[in-house]
């Protein structure tokens, strides 16, 4: 089992930059496929990005390819998501979610673990 906090949300403007955190307790960190979601009010929630259990392999969603990156450090049991060019329709709360079964996928429900999320604003 892995336990998993998320840092880094806050309110920024448009255009500008922020990048999230994840942390992971527990054990073996990098065997667990890492993605990143999101959810705004009223709407599902959305893929944002995956990470393979190497940090090799990444997949975005299309809303924010170019813009965000995802990446992770196993000494460190964090996996990071990199945002810029930051839109108001990014406003969101992000989650951080572990997966148990090595392939990558986008779909919320086959993650196994989840944060508690963190607000990300973006005012125009």
């Amino acid at each position: 089992q892995v336990q998993l906090v998320e840092s880094g949300g806050g309110l920024v403007q448009a255009g500008g930059s922020l990048r999230l955190s994840c942390a992971a307790s527990g054990r073996s960190f990098a065997n667990y496929v890492m993605g990143w979601f999101r959810q705004s009010p009223g709407k599902e929630r959305e893929f944002v990005a995956a990470i393979d259990t190497s940090g090799i392999i990444t997949r975005h969603a299309d809303s924010v390819k170019g813009r965000f990156t995802i990446s992770r450090d196993n000494a460190e049991n964090t996996v990071y998501l990199q945002m810029s060019g930051l839109k108001p329709e990014d406003t969101a709360v992000y989650y951080c979610a572990a997966r148990r079964i090595l392939a990558l996928t986008t779909t919320s429900t086959s993650y196994d673990y989840w944060g508690q999320g963190t607000q990300v604003t973006v005012s125009s």
